[in-house]
């Protein structure tokens, strides 16, 4: 733990770093092809939906059967004439579902379950779920969402201003999209539990991004009156200054989620833990990643467009390229105005001058090969 403790430091002080927004189109590529690749598996093979949005019956056994699921599932095709969802449940029991029948049709199926699994038909419990009542939880579901981003895009302008809060819509697009993708390629079944899970990712997604656009703005405050660092170089320490607190806080976040996926789940075979466990733990993966590769490159992107981030650039460039032509680091040159900020009478020029990460000692700010008081 210190050794981490002591990397994250490093990286909020702007010691050492990994240049995400410089690489930008890379992750912008690689989200491509995963997005891609999700909207491709939705189309192709679509969402499995859950009898709660079907409609349909649902019919759950006694305990301790010695029934496999497969023959469940093929005794209860046969008698429906339609697709059976079949899940066995942890005290024994067998959870079936059957899409598409009627009250008629219920105690028909209900009858040859019985015969076929010779269980008394009383022992059987039948339970009815009309597609009307899927149809509101969906309505209800699209409704959330959509004021949900409405509000998000309102606050961050306000918060921030529009160009994060297009990153920060873009980046829970992103999230969403392939969160449902990988419903569709694994061909969990959607229930109401899916949607409850998709509807808490995005405020986890949000909670990363917004941390990062936080420092952003903190550390981009008067920057067009400096010639150190670009739009694009101090987002990039915005995010690696954050970078072990995003990693931290979205591990914490999946090993819990991980547990009720992989161990609920797989070992003990609860199905509504399959559904909202999936959800999470792909949302928080992807929100993760999204906040740190998509959305602050993003708004180093519509930053750098403006003409004022542009002109800024070319000063810093051009600064530099004088430095280089005195055989001078780039770093003099950052010294050197750290050093006339220090002394200047100017209060507001001295706040400018520590704009963005101070990654020099303070030793060195005193500028070289010149006396320690004041020049004349």
């Amino acid at each position: 733990m210190g050794k981490l403790g002591n990397l994250g430091a490093r990286l909020h002080h702007g010691e050492i770093g990994y240049d995400f927004v410089k690489n930008r189109k890379l992750w912008y590529g690689i989200s491509i092809l995963i997005t891609i690749t999700a909207i491709v598996g939705l189309a192709v093979r679509g969402l499995h939906m859950g009898i709660e949005f079907q409609g349909g019956a649902v019919f759950t056994t006694p305990k301790n059967m010695s029934v496999s699921v497969s023959q469940a599932e093929t005794y209860a095709e046969e008698a429906s004439g339609h697709d059976a969802i079949v899940q066995k449940l942890g005290d024994g029991s067998l959870r079936i579902q059957i899409a598409g029948t009627d009250t008629g049709a219920s105690d028909r199926i209900k009858g040859e379950l019985s015969k076929e699994l010779d269980v008394p038909a009383e022992k059987i419990n039948a339970d009815l779920v009309g597609p009307s009542w899927g149809d509101q939880i969906a309505n209800k579901a699209w409704q959330g969402l959509w004021i949900f981003m409405v509000l998000v895009v309102i606050y961050l302008a306000i918060a921030f201003e529009w160009r994060m809060a297009l990153a920060a819509f873009v980046a829970l697009i992103h999230d969403i999209t392939i969160t449902v993708g990988i419903y569709a390629l694994v061909g969990f079944e959607v229930t109401p539990g899916t949607v409850i899970g998709l509807l808490t990712i995005l405020g986890y997604s949000l909670y990363d991004t917004v941390v990062v656009f936080d420092s952003l703005k903190e550390q981009t405050r008067d920057i067009t009156k400096q010639t150190r660092w670009t739009y694009g170089e101090i987002a990039n320490r915005s995010i690696n200054s954050t970078l072990v607190r995003s990693v931290n806080t979205t591990v914490v976040a999946l090993l819990p989620v991980a547990g009720l996926l992989f161990i609920g789940g797989g070992v003990l075979g609860a199905g509504m833990l399959n559904d909202i466990s999936l959800s999470l733990f792909v949302g928080l993966a992807a929100g993760a990643y999204s906040s740190i590769f998509i959305a602050t490159p993003l708004v180093a992107d519509l930053k750098e467009a403006e003409p004022q981030m542009k002109a800024l650039k070319k000063r810093v460039l051009a600064k530099r390229a004088q430095a280089a032509a005195k055989g001078e680091p780039a770093e003099n040159a950052v010294d050197e105005e750290r050093y006339d900020a220090a002394d200047d009478d100017e209060p507001g020029d001295a706040a400018a001058a520590v704009v963005g990460p101070r990654n020099q000692p303070a030793s060195r700010v005193r500028g070289r090969g010149r006396p320690s008081g004041k020049r004349r």
